[in-house]
């Protein structure tokens, strides 16, 4: 991504505020974890996607006046070489202007005093903050902070949302970012085929996640898009699962729902196969029912079907295939076997943060995602791929990871050849 991306997003945003506002975004603060540590910094997704910049405590504050005119300005950590000598190098002013395209940079410290200096003057009437919460419980972020400070001190100013406007602008994808996920795509199908080649029962969850990190590893630092899910066995059935404590016995089938992150642009991809190598009866009925319902919603999205369709169709179709085949008594209880939803968009969040549109549309970007769960059989595991929408159809950004039972079968049967 270069800063006309980011300038480019910007621009869009602005040209959806009011006149005479005044916009603050952040990029976020740590969050100690234990005496003298702190949980890894992870950069406010939105603040990323418009200024491009990765690190702890930074801001950008805009102002549009009463003829469009926008002026705007980064402010960052000043340089402190003692701290820098503990924690690590700070952005410089030089950077951030070359790497988010915004020439005036100021430092944190005078940031609260050029707010006060421009909603105080009079000539602002709007106050843009990104107000997200994805839980009422969830802790307060700094733009939650200055909404409690505004109100009391600049009760005149009314205030917008801006993250109703950034997350429309998020949902349709640029060429760079679709660019960036088929490199991501790459990077997962090498990790995902690596545990496949790895695979025998006996292995440890942990084992598996340590073949996916190495892989991911040799392609940079950033590691995955979220924390993977690596299942076996029993420990299927919790779909969130991330303990990695359990064990594949010959038999079981390993579930991985896992994703690399390329420039900010991530995946999400997953796949199931049998520990040993070889599905059993019962596993392969199950896994074709699942690759017929993805291979019939790859042939049918295009622009124009309704959003809603994707994660309703997925359970229709699914649920004839799994009565015909004897599974299903009934197709209204099809949620006996299939327990969460089969769409979620993707992009600089794994379930990115964007405004769910009625339609799809070109250029967005979504999962198909098939989970069936049979506990009664001991069978777990989902085959979720990720939906680039074309003009007059989709592309599956994610078919070359190893998807039918013929192909990973043969992948397996490959074994596991670590990188030098």
């Amino acid at each position: 991504m270069d800063k006309e991306f980011f300038r480019g997003n910007r621009e869009r945003l602005y040209g959806q505020m009011k006149e005479n506002s005044l916009l603050a975004l952040f990029s976020g603060t740590e969050v100690r974890k234990t005496n003298d540590e702190f949980y890894p910094f992870y950069t406010h997704r939105s603040f990323f996607y418009l200024t491009g910049l990765d690190g702890r405590d930074l801001a950008l504050l805009a102002r549009k006046d009463g003829q469009g005119r926008v002026a705007e300005k980064i402010f960052l950590l000043p340089p402190d070489l003692l701290a820098e000598r503990w924690t690590g190098r700070r952005i410089k002013p030089d950077e951030a202007a070359e790497i988010s395209g915004i020439e005036q940079i100021g430092f944190a410290d005078d940031f609260a005093a050029e707010l006060h200096r421009l909603a105080a003057g009079g000539d602002y009437q709007h106050l843009y903050l990104d107000l997200y919460r994805a839980d009422p419980s969830d802790r307060d972020a700094p733009a939650h902070r200055l909404l409690r400070r505004a109100a009391s001190d600049y009760p005149f100013l009314k205030i917008e949302n801006a993250d109703a406007i950034i997350r429309r602008l998020r949902l349709i994808k640029q060429p760079c970012e679709i660019e960036a996920m088929h490199r991501a795509e790459q990077v997962t199908c090498e990790g995902i085929t690596a545990m496949m080649k790895a695979s025998r029962p006996g292995m440890y969850e942990y084992q598996y996640k340590a073949v996916f990190d190495y892989v991911l590893g040799q392609h940079g630092p950033q590691g995955p898009a979220f924390p993977s899910i690596i299942s076996a066995g029993k420990n299927n059935f919790c779909i969130h699962y991330n303990a990695y404590t359990g064990q594949a016995l010959d038999g079981d089938m390993v579930l991985n729902d896992v994703g690399a992150q390329h420039d900010g642009l991530m995946t999400d991809v997953s796949r199931g196969w049998p520990c040993s190598g070889r599905y059993t009866d019962r596993q392969r009925l199950l896994y074709e029912c699942a690759l017929a319902t993805s291979n019939h919603m790859f042939e049918i999205i295009k622009p124009g079907m309704p959003m809603s369709e994707v994660d309703g169709e997925i359970r229709r179709y699914n649920a004839g295939l799994l009565k015909d085949a004897g599974v299903l008594d009934d197709v209204k209880n099809v949620g006996r076997y299939m327990w969460h939803g089969g769409a979620h968009h993707v992009g600089f969040d794994v379930h990115d943060a964007v405004a769910v549109p009625e339609t799809i549309a070109p250029n967005m970007v979504f999962c198909v995602d098939v989970g069936i769960y049979h506990e009664e059989w001991g069978i777990g595991f989902r085959l979720e791929d990720n939906c680039l929408v074309t003009e007059t159809g989709c592309e599956n950004l994610s078919a070359a990871t190893p998807r039918t039972i013929e192909a990973i079968e043969d992948t397996m049967r490959q074994g596991f050849v670590a990188v030098p």
